[in-house]
């Protein structure tokens, strides 16, 4: 950045006793009054310079020693650009850059400091800086229009917009022909950057997100009318300023609640903030990606942004669903406890509003890239499932359950995910009836179950009797399968055995099956033995026969699939036997 130096002479101001002075021979003759700060001044270097002086002190006796007062509570940019024009006065040495320029500027103009007052007066001075030096710097347009906006708002005309040209000028040039010094702060591009490395096309982002939010919606307005730019570099421009601006619930998880110790102010700034950028998204799909519309909606739900934005934000994160990841789907409730799982809700509903618009003359490519985009957010959301689950233990086991039928059942081609969800809210929910439990293990079709998974169910202590039953079905259909397949593939006549491993996985499968059995069965067995009487004998759950009797069913099935595959004339082998011609092929 640059800068620019007046005078020569040393500072010689100092502070006596809440009053600013400056050291001389000489008694001051005039006091001003700038807000809460006196001054203790000269006449002659000051009206020599400051023609508003010249005519407040026109009415004044020479003769008078008295010092004469005068008020400048109005002047821009407070005491200390009034202090800058007073050391001008002086000769004192000061130094101007570009955010100190714009408040010395209006408060020499306020004070008439112009060139029909003296020549070489500093109103044409610091008028020369700016044009040549400020305007034609990156970071020093950024600077002085920072500045400007923040002093006088749009009201300081002549400073604002030749600033917001200089800035849009330079966003609009070519990255190639970009010389001048910028920030760019990505991860790796310092390594990286060589002498010969070509500028990033998002090169201007960093330094424009440091504006007011105002003066950046000018900025972006300005730079997407000229059409130069590709949207998704603007919807970048958005992201950057946003991730300086807005606060991620999600990285304050665990914080206070918006109404419990944030400052109302920076909540409603956040909130002008938020719905600002919502504004300037472009309409182009995928300008912004969908992760980038999921922060901004946990933002608008936490600071509490209008209906139409969160409206806004749920129809386009939901269109771009297929990009985001489980934890976008999390948004914080802004009291900090707990999780909105209606917002997540809303954006799937939006997302699969899409499927039932008329399709019927989509290209190939296109209904294949909706199936594809709906097979990401099915394992996306069996993800957010178990991830809920496991956060929110609070969460009812009905909700939960409205939860997983959002999605419908052809969008899941297998129910790995879902099975993983439901065993984790099984495992934090230990409470759970045995109703409810089977109430959720129903939603797992079994059949879409890989065979690791289904392995893993079998032996899941968490899964209620009747669906390891159904697991085992599944199983048994399998193992038969596998069976007629090497049937089908045998040579002439030979006859196709069961392997050893299925055999002996069908007798490990079905042991287990009856240990559980008689496990559940314990409590009721022992209490029929002690109470002889039939009057005192307690009566039996009804549900528990029944899952015992298709136990009892699911053994027979399983032994006789195994006796319908071994080759007639031959005797089974007992699993030991099994075991030991095994050990002897080794």
């Amino acid at each position: 950045m640059k800068y620019m130096k007046l005078g020569t002479k040393p500072d010689t101001f100092y502070t006596e006793e809440a009053v600013r002075s400056v050291v001389s021979d000489v008694p001051a003759d005039l006091i001003i009054h700038v807000n809460n700060t006196k001054y203790q001044l000269h006449k002659f270097p000051l009206l020599l310079k400051c023609g508003l002086l010249q005519r407040l002190c026109s009415d004044t006796d020479d003769g008078d020693e008295a010092p004469v007062p005068v008020a400048l509570h109005d002047i821009p940019g407070g005491e200390e650009a009034f202090e800058l024009c007073a050391k001008f006065c002086y000769g004192i040495s000061i130094s101007i850059g570009a955010s100190s320029l714009v408040p010395a500027l209006l408060a020499a103009r306020f004070l008439r400091m112009t060139e029909a007052t003296a020549k070489g007066n500093l109103v044409a001075k610091l008028e020369a800086f700016f044009d040549t030096c400020v305007l034609a710097g990156w970071k020093d347009s950024i600077a002085a229009l920072q500045a400007a906006w923040r002093l006088s708002g749009w009201g300081e005309s002549r400073v604002v917009q030749p600033c917001l040209d200089s800035i849009v000028d330079k966003i609009l040039t070519p990255p190639a022909k970009v010389t001048w010094s910028f920030t760019y702060t990505r991860p790796g591009y310092a390594a990286r950057k060589t002498k010969h490395q070509s500028v990033p096309r998002d090169w201007w982002t960093e330094d424009v997100s440091e504006l007011d939010v105002e003066v950046f919606r000018s900025v972006i307005s300005t730079v997407r009318a000229s059409g130069l730019l590709p949207p998704p570099l603007i919807g970048e421009a958005l992201h950057v300023y946003a991730s300086k601006h807005l606060a991620d619930p999600l990285r304050a998880a665990g914080s206070a609640g918006v109404g419990d110790e944030e400052d109302e102010a920076v909540v409603a700034r956040q909130r002008r903030v938020l719905e600002s950028i919502v504004t300037m998204i472009p309409g182009e799909h995928g300008a912004v990606t969908g992760r980038f519309l999921l922060r901004l909606l946990r933002a608008a739900i936490r600071v509490g942004a209008s209906p139409s934005t969160r409206a806004q934000l749920v129809r386009q994160a939901g269109s771009q669903l297929d990009e985001a990841r489980a934890e976008d789907l999390l948004v914080p409730m802004p009291s900090g406890e707990g999780y909105d799982i209606g917002a997540a809700e809303a954006v799937l509903e939006h997302f699969l509003a899409q499927f039932r618009r008329p399709g019927g003359g989509a290209a190939p490519e296109e209904r294949r890239r909706m199936s594809a985009a709906m097979g990401r957010v099915a394992r996306t959301f069996d993800e957010y499932l178990r991830t809920i689950a496991a956060l929110d233990r609070d969460l009812p086991v009905g909700r939960f359950v409205d939860l997983v039928e959002c999605l419908p059942d052809i969008a899941r081609s297998d129910h790995d995910g879902l099975y993983y969800a439901i065993d984790v809210y099984l495992k934090e929910h230990p409470e759970l009836s045995k109703a409810d439990k089977k109430r959720l293990c129903r939603l797992i079709d079994c059949r879409k179950l890989s065979p690791e998974v289904r392995a893993q169910a079998i032996s899941n202590d968490r899964m209620p009797l009747r669906t390891i039953v159904q697991l085992l079905f599944v199983e048994q259909e399998r193992t038969m399968g596998s069976a007629a397949n090497r049937a089908a593939g045998a040579s002439h006549g030979t006859a196709a055995t069961v392997a050893p491993a299925d055999l002996a996985s069908t007798d490990a499968i079905s042991s287990r099956l009856a240990a559980r059995a008689t496990k559940e069965e314990g409590p009721a067995a022992s209490s029929a033995e002690e109470h002889k009487s039939e009057v005192h004998r307690p009566r039996r759950d009804h549900a528990r026969v029944a899952d015992g009797a298709a136990v009892a069913a699911m053994t027979r099935s399983l032994s006789a699939s195994t006796k319908a595959t071994t080759p007639a004339g031959r005797k089974e082998r007992t699993p030991e036997e099994r075991g030991s011609r095994m050990r002897n092929k080794q």
